[in-house]
């Protein structure tokens, strides 16, 4: 198999072995207060992991559970195996798969799998976002009265200052909604697709982002940082939307107290 295919078929593998264990008597370790890492986490990981080893074992790999297998390709995935992992351990049926794969340091493949929907997105540079093999736009919303957004919070909300509140209160009362569903990858997938027009979060990680952000960038949206500046996934703050209400939202984020 290609890398693209490898990629799909190791994302839908995991994706399956997620679903049939939803809701079972699963173990659950502490990482912080709040952030925690289940055994299915490194199932799922360890499917993956093997499926690249056995297809591309030169490959660079990062992990959200297992960390870095650095080589000298120029090939990197970049894994995480169970976005939403808080979701999954409370039988909240809102978690994914994502892969994404950079040459050179550059994304050229995002794939990310939600199982409970059977949802496949997909995006290769230049070529275009799909889902379940459909090609797939950003909303046309062009207010920011008139928007759904998505957001999250960080681990450290018990201990930090910075903890994305004050942004929230602040979205809250200049959109139509927000929604807080837990996994940041299918937040920026449902930017791709249309199903929000606006996403921000910060202290995210680059396995987070890594497939879901080219969806958007492929979909005709954009993607900054809170200041505007061009987004890298090794960056920890992500703004997402259609393009049509961008500004109105780098504007509420530059506001302060």
């Amino acid at each position: 198999m290609d890398i693209k295919d490898t990629a799909v078929d190791a994302a839908k593998r995991a994706g399956a072995l997620l679903r049939e264990h939803l809701g079972g008597n699963i173990r659950v370790e502490y990482k912080g207060a709040v952030d925690i890492v289940t055994e299915m986490d490194r199932r799922a990981e360890a499917l993956i992991i093997g499926a690249i080893r056995q297809g591309f074992p030169g490959h660079s790999i990062i992990t959200e559970e297992t960390g870095g297998l650095e080589t000298s390709s120029e090939y990197k995935w970049i894994i995480d195996p169970l976005d939403g992992t808080t979701n999954y351990a409370h039988g909240f049926p809102v978690f994914c798969v994502s892969i994404g794969v950079e040459l050179a340091g550059e994304a050229i493949l995002g794939v990310v799998y939600n199982p409970m929907l059977d949802e496949l997105f997909l995006a290769q540079k230049g070529k275009g976002a799909f889902l379940n093999g459909k090609k797939i736009n950003v909303s046309k919303t062009a207010s920011l009265d008139r928007s759904l957004l998505a957001t999250g919070f960080p681990y450290d909300i018990r201990s930090s200052k910075d903890t994305n509140l004050d942004h929230f209160a602040r979205f809250a009362v200049r959109s139509q909604a927000i929604r807080r569903a837990g996994s940041a990858a299918l937040d920026l997938s449902f930017i791709a697709c249309g199903r929000f027009d606006g996403f921000w979060e910060m202290k995210l990680k680059p396995w987070d982002t890594a497939a879901a952000a080219l969806f958007v960038r492929e979909a005709g949206g954009v993607l900054t940082d809170f200041k505007g500046n061009p987004y890298s996934i090794y960056t920890p703050e992500c703004l997402a939307s259609n393009g049509l209400v961008h500004d109105e939202m780098l504007a509420i984020l530059a506001q302060k107290d």
